[in-house]
């Protein structure tokens, strides 16, 4: 069983910048696609970012193409979320997820484990 703990959300101005980090536990990092989903009130949860598990190619929506970037370090069980250039639209509550699967990096039905997510509210 795999634990999944975001942090670092909070309130940013539109414009600024967000580092989020999710730390996992209970199992083996490595065997793990990780992504980035997030859900914005009235709305259905939606993928952000994905990262493969050895790190070295990652999969971005269009909305965070060119704003947002992935990393992990596998060392450390992290997985981080860079958000730069914020939007009043990017508020969601932002979740962080591992998926067993190699396939399907976007797909929220690929991911077997989810954190509690951290709340990011960005002010115009």
């Amino acid at each position: 069983q795999v634990q999944l703990l975001e942090s670092g959300g909070g309130l940013v101005q539109a414009g600024g910048s967000l580092r989020l980090s999710c730390v996992a536990s209970g199992g083996t990092f490595t065997n793990y696609m990780m992504g980035w989903f997030r859900q914005a009130p009235g709305k259905e949860r939606e993928f952000v970012v994905g990262i493969r598990r050895s790190g070295d190619s990652t999969v971005a929506s269009d909305s965070a193409k060119g704003r947002f970037t992935i990393s992990r370090d596998n060392a450390k069980n992290t997985v981080y979320l860079q958000m730069n250039s914020l939007k009043p639209e990017d508020t969601a509550v932002y979740y962080c997820a591992a998926a067993s699967s190699t396939w399907g990096i976007g797909r929220s039905t690929s991911y077997d484990y989810w954190g509690q997510g951290t709340q990011v509210t960005v002010s115009s």
